[in-house]
């Protein structure tokens, strides 16, 4: 059974700092682009980050400079360390796993990140 575990969400002030974990399972990690995507209220999910199998990343331009995506596989660990916080980043963050050639795409529960002061 796979899971993707999300933590490390919670109220922050503007300019302030998250870091988020998604702890998977059930997956060989290694083979999976994991990522982080966000869905505020009243908007389409959108995605936020993504690193692939072989370490490359890429960023959602409104998160550019502000936030990293990092991995561990051994771990099978990804973490989306969030710096500058604006309010505008508030929404639930969702981790997903994705490996497009056998077609498997997995998402976990969420987690609330509000940006308020």
């Amino acid at each position: 059974q796979v899971q993707l575990v999300e933590s490390g969400g919670g109220l922050v002030q503007p300019g302030g700092s998250l870091r988020l974990s998604c702890a998977a399972s059930g997956i060989i990690f290694s083979f999976y682009k994991m990522g982080w995507y966000r869905q505020a209220p009243g908007k389409q999910r959108e995605l936020v980050a993504t690193v692939t199998s072989s370490g490359v990343t890429n960023y959602a331009d409104s998160v550019k400079g502000r936030f990293t995506i990092s991995r561990d596989n051994p771990k099978t660990t990804v973490i989306l360390q969030m710096n500058s916080l604006k309010p505008e980043d508030t929404a639930v963050y969702y981790c997903n796993a994705n490996r497009r050639i056998t077609n498997n795409d997995f998402w976990g529960q969420g987690t609330q990140v509000t940006v308020s002061s």
